[in-house]
């Protein structure tokens, strides 16, 4: 991932794949339900780390670090299927 939209895409798809409504993951992980919710949905210009972590450990997710390039990133993805059509 690349992008904080991403990132929100990422959660969102984690919490519904859980069965978790948003007003709870918020409340747990000490965030309001508007901000988790701008998140998800890629509108936050900016979210803190304090609240990612938080996010990401009530959902069960955890950060990994890889170098860039090795996994590919959406773009590329979406090139090698448009190639491949």
């Amino acid at each position: 991932m690349q992008t904080l939209q991403e990132l929100g895409e990422a959660v969102a798809a984690q919490r519904r794949k859980l069965g978790l409504k948003q007003g709870v993951v918020a409340l747990q992980a000490g965030v309001t339900q508007e901000s988790l919710s701008r998140f998800e949905r890629g509108r936050a210009t900016e979210f803190g780390s304090r609240k990612l972590l938080a996010l990401l450990a009530v959902l069960g997710l955890e950060v990994q670090f890889t170098p860039a390039g090795v996994s590919g990133s959406l773009e590329e993805l979406r090139r090698e299927r448009g190639a491949s059509r």
